[in-house]
């Protein structure tokens, strides 16, 4: 009879083991899943803006525009200083994409151009924050000059430079009209597709 009471009193025991490891088990996957999700979700994210930035940064490295070493780029909660050699004048070169694409039709063609747009400026952030508040005016401006051009004019780099330096005019142009001032200083394709 000693043997079945032993046998009564281990069954709770090794049921309650169970459940204890069981419940540390769901735990340490609970925790698993909780520390996966703030290593991919909470980890901060580069802009697509900061990644035109960082792309354009490392042409002008390469081509030599800008000096190699990190110790004549100071980076800055707003954007990259850049210090120009012999002056103590330091400039932030700031980046606005439009989130959407703008698509049109070319001069003569039933092909159409969209475009992914981004802006440049080095003057404070007013002017995103004029950009971003005449974001429709702005768009009509960059559609207007986009359907200005042919295919033939857009196929070339030198076509493609004419039309970024167009889509900046008129862009600063509008800005003038409704701001006093433009300050739009640099057009960027961050895509560009003929269909």
């Amino acid at each position: 009879m000693s043997d079945e009471n032993t046998e009564i009193e281990k069954k709770p025991r090794s049921g309650f083991l169970k459940y204890l490891l069981f419940l540390l088990g769901g735990i340490v996957f609970a925790g698993i899943g909780f520390g996966g999700g703030y290593y991919m979700f909470a980890i901060e994210q580069r802009s697509p803006a900061d990644e035109i930035e960082l792309i354009i940064e490392q042409k002008l490295r390469e081509s030599g525009q800008l000096p190699v070493g990190e110790q004549d780029l100071a980076v800055s909660e707003t954007g990259v200083t850049k210090i120009a050699p012999g002056s103590d004048n330091q400039y932030i070169t700031t980046y606005f994409e439009f989130p959407e694409k703008f698509t049109t039709n070319l001069v003569d063609s039933e092909k159409f151009l969209q475009l992914g747009l981004s802006v440049s400026t080095q003057y404070d952030n007013s002017v995103i924050e004029n950009i971003t508040t005449h974001s429709q005016a702005l768009r009509s401006e960059v559609l207007s000059v986009m359907g200005g051009f042919s295919v033939a004019d857009v196929q070339t780099k030198s076509g493609r430079d004419i039309l970024t330096e167009t889509i900046m005019e008129a862009m600063n142009a509008r800005l003038i009209m409704l701001e006093g001032f433009g300050g739009i200083e640099g057009v960027y394709f961050s895509s560009f597709i003929i269909q």
